[in-house]
């Protein structure tokens, strides 16, 4: 693996948690919660939601042991469920809405990488 495709991993990996952790903010607002936003946390700035170990360390770690996988994780977006406006069905909206920001990923990635690029 190069050093242009270890870079692209890597990309891939921070956009996808902060796109990840960001979704459930939008969707917790959506249902009336502001506290993501309070927080600062609605951005899709990375620095606003890497976590030390499991954004860097771990990552970092993984890429120079050549392991044939990729994870990592960000500081949870905070989100308040009394503040919900419909409880049960937000609630279980704010926890989807991270899945289905995974499955976008993956599969606008995969395109990406299948159509566009030589990465295998």
């Amino acid at each position: 693996m190069s050093a242009t495709d270890i870079i692209f991993y890597l990309v891939i990996l921070v956009m996808s948690i902060v796109i990840h952790e960001v979704s459930h903010g939008f969707v917790a607002e959506y249902f009336g919660d502001k506290t993501a936003r309070y927080a600062g946390r609605l951005t899709l700035n990375p620095f606003a939601h890497l976590d030390l170990f499991g954004s860097i360390l771990l990552p970092a770690l993984l890429v120079l042991t050549h392991s044939p996988f990729l994870f990592g994780w960000a500081k949870p977006v905070p989100y308040n469920p009394d503040n919900l406006s419909n409880k049960k069905w937000g609630t279980i909206a704010v926890a989807g809405a991270g899945i289905l920001a995974n499955f976008f990923i993956a599969i606008m990635f995969g395109f990406i990488i299948k159509f566009f690029s030589d990465i295998s």
